[in-house]
C-alpha cells in the first residue's frame, strides 16, 4: 500500500539514493520518505553506514627470500555527506581496496627481512592504512583501522626457525648445565683441601703431642735416676713401646700379623733362609 502510494522506509544504519528520471536528486536518512514514482521518482538503492571488515590475504617476498602470506584486516564504512560519490563511484568497493592492500604490502614487506617483518607490522598497517585513507576519500569511504592480524612463512620455513630457537636453547642449558657442574666440581675440591688441610694440622698436632710427651719422659726419667743419657731413656722408652704393640696384637684372637725384616739388606736375608730351610728339608728328606 505504501510502495503504491509512493512512500518508503529506509532503515537505521542506511542511506537511500533517490533519482528523478534516471538523474540523481537526493540522499533518504533513515525513516519515512515520500517518493512519488508517477513523477519519475524512484528509489536506485540502499546504502550502509555500518562499519564493514574486509579480510586481505597477500603473498609476497621478503628481503631475505622468504615467501610469506600477510594478512590484512580492513575496517571501513560510507559517509553520509559523501553517500552519492560511495554508490555511485565505485562499481566493486572490496576489490578497490583489495588492490590497494596489495600493492601497499608487496611494496613494503621487500624492504623488510623476515624477522622485522613481523617487527615492523605495525608500520606496515599504518602504511596501508594512508594509503586506502587518502584513495578512498575520494569515493565517499572513511577506513577506520587497518590492522596485520598474521604474517605466515612457509611451513618449512617456520620449522626451520623453531629448529633453531630449539637448538639455542638446548645450547644455553648445556651451557648453564655444565657451569652448575663447574661450580659442584669447584666446590667439591675446596671441600676435599679444606678436609686434608685440617686433617694435616690434626696430624701435625698429635705428633707434636707425642714429641712433647716423649720429651717430658725423658726430662722426669732423667731426673729420677741419675747417670742415665737420654740415649739410654729413648732405647727404654722403645722397648717398652715394642712390648706393649706385642702384649695388644697376642690379645685378639684374630690377630693374623708377621713381622719380618724390611729393607734392602732384610731382603737378601730371608731369601738365603728361606734357599737354606729347602736345603735342610730335601736333606731330612734323604
Amino acid at each position: 500500500m505504501g510502495q503504491a502510494l509512493g512512500c518508503v522506509q529506509v532503515d537505521q544504519s542506511n542511506v537511500a539514493v533517490k533519482e528523478t528520471f534516471g538523474k540523481f536528486d537526493d540522499v533518504l536518512e533513515p525513516g519515512c520518505h515520500c517518493v512519488p514514482w508517477f513523477f519519475g521518482s524512484r528509489l536506485a538503492g540502499h546504502l550502509s553506514l555500518r562499519v564493514q571488515q574486509l579480510d586481505v590475504r597477500c603473498e609476497t617476498k621478503t628481503k631475505d627470500n622468504v615467501f610469506v602470506t600477510v594478512v590484512a584486516s580492513v575496517q571501513y564504512r560510507a559517509l553520509s555527506d559523501k553517500a552519492s560519490d560511495a554508490f555511485y563511484k565505485l562499481s566493486n568497493t572490496r576489490a578497490q581496496i583489495q588492490s590497494y592492500v596489495f600493492d601497499v604490502i608487496r611494496a613494503s614487506v621487500p624492504k623488510l627481512d623476515l624477522d622485522s617483518t613481523f617487527e615492523q607490522k605495525n608500520e606496515i598497517a599504518k602504511a596501508v592504512e594512508d594509503e586506502l585513507e587518502k584513495a578512498m576519500s575520494h569515493y565517499g569511504f572513511e577506513i577506520v583501522q587497518t590492522l596485520i592480524v598474521d604474517i605466515e612463512p612457509d611451513e618449512r620455513v617456520k620449522r626451520a626457525m623453531n629448529e633453531i630457537n630449539a637448538a639455542t636453547r638446548l645450547r644455553v642449558a648445556a651451557n648453564e648445565k655444565a657451569e652448575a657442574e663447574k661450580i659442584l666440581l669447584i666446590k667439591r675440591a675446596e671441600g676435599d683441601a679444606e678436609s686434608k688441610y685440617l686433617a694435616g694440622l690434626g696430624i701435625a698436632r698429635q705428633r707434636q703431642a707425642i714429641v712433647d710427651g716423649l720429651r717430658d719422659s725423658v726430662l722426669a726419667f732423667s731426673t729420677n735416676v741419675p747417670g742415665t743419657s737420654s740415649k739410654d731413656v729413648m732405647d727404654m722408652i722403645l722397648v717398652t713401646q715394642y712390648f706393649d704393640t706385642m702384649k695388644e696384637i697376642g690379645a685378639s684372637s684374630k690377630a693374623n700379623s708377621v713381622f719380618i725384616p724390611h729393607g734392602p739388606g732384610a731382603v737378601r736375608e730371608i731369601s738365603s733362609q728361606i734357599r737354606e730351610g729347602f736345603i735342610q728339608a730335601n736333606a731330612a728328606a734323604e
